[in-house]
């Protein structure tokens, strides 16, 4: 078995001249062993780590060479300087192409995708504005890729920001520098002044200023102190409390993160429905109160730096919060005013009323009426609002749609129970037809013989033509009847 195996066995002498070879390798009388390019191989190494593994074919002598990576394990994929091109845009065609949206004519997208405006007349007829491509990378990410945090950020707006501080770090320093040669100067002039009598006063005043200074530090080391406690305090949670895991203890609710001690959705989500809930989530947490006027001051300010102004919410917030207010009655106010000129010129401020909200939300004066199936008797039904998407398409004959109907792992149509996409309805399901031709017995021949003899008796009595036989003359008026 072992010689069919292909293994071979050595012998004592063989083995004990190996073991000497080895022990020799590494006291250093003999030479190591080299292996397939050429290179020394450490004696100390441990024979299971030198030798090859057995389904490892083209690398059967020893060596290290099958412990490195080979080229065909390197991952070819993209490189972490690729990433997806935001905001950028491709070729602008001049005619719509066949394939291409009919909304806004544009190749990277169908209709259906468009996130522009439906124009009143699509580009497919007018050929005119079209939009230019989307500009569609495709990244080939491997597993740490598609969650590495950091994937896809660019080290130049660090830059910017680090641009931005060292600016802001110099204009603080002129200004220290102006405050310190002022100061410097009213001293002198001051100095200039007074007479050499008033130096204890001077003293005393240099005894005051450092023990204020002694003063301002262990402020400062207090204010440090409960900064600490006080971020550490806000981190613990009361032992009295529920802690978020133990709310629900569905394995399928919201997770939790153990690390950042975070549970973003609800843990009791369609379970328990009410404001007197002690915890929602962070999620809601994040977006209560004045979060949602927060969020709108940082729009505005990233849209006051795109015109040019610099403003900061972080940096200067009373600034920000100064400037934002300016905007917001200034927007008011031209609304306003608009709205007045559009009411002077048109008309109709009469339909700006609005009705009461009792009114609005209560009872109306169509009258519905349902049966118990839920269909209209009396009335008319509230309209459904129409989709751009294709809805309500029975094909083959059927009277529902694809995918009503579920079954062992499959979709199916509702009405047949059919789980074949392109089948034709049979009307009814496809259950009941096999049980109907499980029931019916199969045909025989004395069945068929019945059925010709029943459907002679049907038939339609047809009268015997009379024929005399005395003379030729008679059988040829047979004939001509």
């Amino acid at each position: 078995n072992i010689m069919a195996s292909g293994v071979s066995r050595t012998s004592r002498e063989d083995h004990k001249a190996k073991q000497a070879l080895d022990e020799a390798r590494k006291a250093g009388t003999a030479l190591p062993e080299v292996d397939e390019d050429g290179n020394d191989i450490n004696p100390h190494i441990p024979q299971y780590i030198v030798s090859a593994p057995w389904y490892l074919k083209n690398s059967s002598a020893p060596g290290l060479k099958h412990q490195r990576l080979r080229e065909s394990d390197i991952d070819k994929g993209t490189s972490l300087d690729v990433w997806y091109k935001r905001g950028e845009k491709g070729q602008r065609h001049t005619r719509w192409k066949a394939g291409a949206c009919q909304n806004c004519g544009a190749m990277t997208h169908a209709t259906k995708d468009c996130f522009e405006r439906p124009r009143k007349v699509a580009a497919k007829f007018t050929n005119k504005n079209l939009a230019a491509d989307d500009v569609v990378v495709n990244l080939e990410l491997d597993y740490d890729a598609k969650r590495d945090r950091w994937n896809g950020y660019d080290p130049s707006l660090h830059i910017t920001q680090m641009e931005r501080y060292q600016v802001y770090e110099d204009e603080r320093k002129k200004e220290k520098q102006k405050e310190l040669a002022q100061a410097g100067a009213e001293k002198a002039e001051k100095e200039g002044e007074s007479s050499d009598d008033d130096s204890e006063e001077i003293d005393e005043y240099e005894d005051v200023r450092e023990t204020d200074a002694a003063n301002s530090i262990l402020t400062a080391k207090r204010e440090t102190a409960t900064c600490t406690v006080r971020t550490t305090i806000r981190n613990l949670r009361i032992r009295e409390d529920t802690a978020k895991y133990l709310i629900n203890l569905d394995v399928n609710s919201a997770f939790f993160d153990p690390k950042t001690r975070s549970m973003r959705e609800d843990p009791l989500k369609g379970i328990e429905k009410g404001d007197d809930r002690l915890y929602r989530g962070d999620n809601y947490v994040r977006a209560s109160g004045q979060v949602g006027e927060f969020n709108k001051l940082q729009v505005f300010a990233w849209e006051a730096e795109n015109q040019g102004q610099g403003v900061n919410p972080l940096a200067l917030p009373s600034q920000a919060e100064y400037m934002f207010q300016q905007f917001a009655e200034k927007k008011g106010k031209l609304k306003q005013e608009t709205q007045s000129e559009l009411l002077v010129k048109y008309g109709g401020e009469e339909y700006l009323e609005t009705i009461p909200k009792p009114l609005l939300l209560g009872q109306s004066e169509n009258y519905v009426e349902y049966s118990q199936t839920g269909k209209v008797i009396k009335g008319q039904e509230k309209a459904i609002p129409k989709s751009k998407y294709d809805e309500d398409i029975f094909p083959q004959n059927h009277t529902s749609v694809w995918g009503s109907y579920w079954s062992n792992g499959k979709w199916g149509y509702a009405c047949c129970h059919q789980t074949s996409r392109n089948c034709f309805c049979l009307g009814t399901s496809i259950e009941k037809v096999r049980e109907n031709l499980q029931q019916t017995p199969p045909k025989t021949e004395v069945d068929e013989e019945e059925k010709k003899q029943e459907t002679i008796s049907n038939s339609p009595i047809t009268t015997p033509i009379k024929t005399s036989k005395k003379n030729g003359k008679g059988k040829e008026k047979d004939k001509e009847k």
